[in-house]
């Protein structure tokens, strides 16, 4: 449960004169198809290891919940491990971990996914089990009433435990006035605590088929093997009536910015953060989301070079511990951007801000360094380059952009899209995201009178997603 930033090493340069041309030279081949059920099929073809990630997408996820039953789409992700009308709860990953495979699920605000990774000769055991349920879930009550408490002691675990991640939750509800995305992924306790297997049920039945599903494969395989397997296991479900288009409220002209402090005595580090609305990768012009990306980069992609980190955290006297920003462009609506400033000792919250808001003015004022652009596209492409060495990553990456309104076409053409972006693109899509009526500033500190606890010392990253 986590958001997680990649680090390069010295090595990536080497790779950038490889992939001057494009990825034709680095990358494997992609092949898409669709099934006559409506299962959409992407094969990422890696032979250089006999194994498979096998990945099951479907377009469903917290923010396509319905009111009042928060977290629904987590628990039934829970209970899908339960058991189907011819496998026994739990058999499914006993299974997987027998032929020594492995197994696990996320929830996020756009998708839930199921996934496997092991050797390519049980391709087609991990989508029979996969399919069955997909079409035959079955539990009790003596199941799923226990796997509440479960998701309830999770909430506990890795929300309410930590202050970072209570200040997140306020952030989002602040920032999101009207579209889903501002619930947790979680759910809220107290309407987790009234979540029942019929309403796990009731969302299975109306979102789970072949039809709302994207079904990725990456490893060891062939187009051809993998049609045969999925015309096989898959091929059989028919299409799920009930699936409709996904219509979710959305947000009201902003109007005014929006402020909110959190005291809690477990706050090791106060901080400053602030959120604004920001356009996602869009189908077919991904220019503003690639413009975006790189302006997070530049502002605070590095704890050393990044235009908050020189102004604010070096030389005597710098206000801040650390500075940092950061975007998040798979989307199905509009998403965020941040920026977050850690205080220096002796820094007031206020002042931390007021400085934050003095160096992105100077960056407003003086545009981007030429140099400095040029390292950071150094950076983007070798991160994307490093990214299609891991089987999960790719198969990954291609699923959370399908199942929020990417094509193929869009996936394999994002670091083009990357490379394309210019210093004067990179200035407009900061002063159009930089509007202060469509964000929320927070200050997440400690009590006044007290020392500083212990604990971790940081901004906490948002949550993006909840595993099983």
């Amino acid at each position: 449960m986590h958001i997680g930033r990649r680090a390069l090493g010295l090595g990536a340069a080497a790779l950038i004169g490889a992939a001057a041309t494009g990825w034709a030279a680095v990358a494997d081949p992609v092949t898409a198809f669709t099934l006559d059920n409506g299962l959409e099929v992407v094969v990422i073809e890696d032979h250089r290891a006999p194994a498979v990630v096998h990945m099951l997408w479907y377009r469903v996820g917290a923010a396509d919940e319905p009111p009042g039953l928060s977290g629904i789409a987590h628990f039934l992700e829970h209970l899908m491990f339960k058991g189907t009308d011819s496998r026994a709860p739990g058999e499914f990953s006993a299974v997987v971990e027998s032929v020594g495979g492995r197994d696990n699920a996320f929830t996020s605000w756009d998708f839930t996914a199921y996934h496997q990774r092991v050797s390519a000769e049980y391709l087609g055991l991990m989508m029979a089990m996969e399919a069955d349920r997909m079409a035959n879930l079955a539990f009790t009550e003596a199941e799923w009433l226990p796997e509440r408490d479960v998701i309830l002691e999770e909430r506990g675990e890795v929300v309410e435990s930590r202050p970072g991640g209570l200040f997140n939750e306020q952030m989002r509800a602040a920032l999101f006035q009207n579209h889903p995305y501002g619930v947790p992924i979680i759910g809220w306790r107290h309407e987790m605590e009234g979540l029942t297997g019929a309403h796990a049920m009731e969302l299975y039945a109306a979102h789970y088929g072949p039809n709302n599903a994207v079904l990725i494969v990456a490893g060891d395989v062939t187009p051809e093997q993998v049609r045969a397997l999925a015309e096989e296991h898959y091929g059989p479900i028919p299409p799920n009536p009930a699936i409709a288009p996904r219509i979710r409220p959305q947000e009201p002209p902003h109007l005014a910015g929006r402020r909110l402090e959190m005291t809690d005595p477990r706050v090791a580090q106060p901080y400053v953060m602030r959120q604004y609305l920001a356009p996602a990768r869009r189908s077919g012009d991904q220019s503003e989301a690639a413009a975006l990306t790189v302006l997070a980069e530049l502002l605070g992609g590095s704890s050393t070079t990044s235009v908050l980190a020189r102004a604010l955290t070096f030389g005597e006297g710098a206000p801040a511990l650390s500075a940092s920003a950061w975007y998040s462009p798979v989307a199905l609506d509009d998403t965020t951007f941040t920026l977050a400033v850690v205080p220096a000792e002796g820094v007031s919250l206020a002042e931390a801000e007021a400085a934050m808001d003095a160096a992105v003015a100077r960056f407003m004022e003086e545009g981007v360094d030429a140099a400095q652009f040029e390292r950071v596209q150094t950076r983007i492409r070798a991160a994307e380059i490093f990214g299609r060495d891991s089987l999960q990553a790719r198969a990954r990456s291609m699923g959370m952009a399908l199942t929020s309104g990417l094509t193929v076409e869009d996936v394999e053409g994002w670091t083009a899209a990357l490379m394309a972006v210019t210093p004067d693109e990179v200035m407009a899509a900061a002063e159009a995201v930089f509007d202060r009526r469509r964000s929320v500033t927070g200050w997440l500190k400690g009590p006044e009178d007290a020392a500083p606890a212990a604990g971790p010392r940081g901004v906490e990253p948002p949550v993006t997603e909840v595993s099983q």
